[in-house]
């Protein structure tokens, strides 16, 4: 066992970021009686780690996000028998928005959307690769890809949603301009078509197409208002195979056929141009 010091942080400097990926076997164990200066958060992989604050031991797995307080005395390490896999890192909890730290000591979350994991996965390689490499703004990018992590770990705390439904809607996100298949859906979260049909419609109000839909519309109305695409244009890439559905679908979800869109939009931005003339003519 290992009884950690601040000088035995392999050169960190208080207010740094510091990252690692480890590999560890049941004769890894850290002992910091008096806590640290600093936030730790680890992402286990593989394995079973296990950290124990206030003479009460918790267990870790794969899929599990931890974040450890400043100040707290704590103990943690590989459990007897076993192999603990992870990323972790230290960081100056002063340059992260607070709103996003917990108020526990110990905070340990499952990650429960494989495509959430992979995502964090990805930010903690990022860090790490950012973090060893030392190049202009290392510091910046790594606090931006701890943020991402914290951000992600929130938003799955404050969804209300079912996992299964969120990572649906991931990938209704990802593929939206394919054509998507509820039976692939369904098999990509475990789920039956129907089953998954009924729980999605359960937690969001509406169905899996209805879904998709309001996606497109949302995307291919920024398109027409920030990218001047005209609406054939957009129709094809946000995905609509047919523009006179694309046209219906439209209405359906702004009160305007795209064309009306366009032109509120030129009309808005005529006024506010005006505006602005005559702000400086003052």
């Amino acid at each position: 066992m290992e009884r950690d010091r601040p000088f035995n942080y392999d050169g960190l400097a208080y207010g740094m970021v510091i990252a690692g990926h480890f590999h560890k076997r049941d004769t890894y164990s850290i002992e910091r009686p008096d806590g640290m200066n600093d936030w730790l958060i680890t992402y286990t992989l593989d394995g079973e780690g296990c950290f124990e604050t206030d003479g009460c031991e918790r267990r870790v797995r794969a899929g599990d996000l931890t974040l450890l307080k400043p100040g707290t005395p704590h103990l943690y390490g590989t459990p007897k028998g076993k192999r603990w896999h992870f990323v972790w890192a230290h960081f100056p909890g002063g340059l992260m928005d607070i709103s996003l730290l917990p108020l526990e000591a110990l905070t340990i979350r499952q990650i429960e959307q494989q495509a959430v994991r992979e995502r964090v996965y990805r930010a903690f390689r990022r860090i790490l690769s950012d973090s060893r490499e030392g190049g202009p703004y290392w510091h910046e990018l790594c606090l931006g890809a701890l943020r991402e992590v914290l951000m992600l770990l929130e938003k799955q705390q404050t969804s209300g949603l079912d996992p299964r439904i969120e990572e649906t809607l991931y990938f209704l996100a990802q593929r939206m301009q394919e054509t998507v298949r509820i039976e692939e859906l369904a098999h990509s979260v475990g789920l039956s078509a129907s089953r998954l049909s009924h729980l999605f419609k359960e937690n969001t109000g509406e169905s899996i197409v209805e879904a998709l839909n309001r996606m497109r519309i949302k995307q291919a109305a920024l398109l027409l208002a920030h990218m001047d695409r005209n609406a054939t244009e957009a129709a094809r890439d946000v995905g609509f195979q047919n523009y006179n559905h694309f046209t219906r679908q439209f209405r359906k979800y702004t009160g305007l056929t795209p064309s009306e869109f366009s032109q509120s939009v030129r009309s808005k931005e005529k006024q506010r141009a005006n505006k602005q003339l005559f702000d400086t003519l003052k």
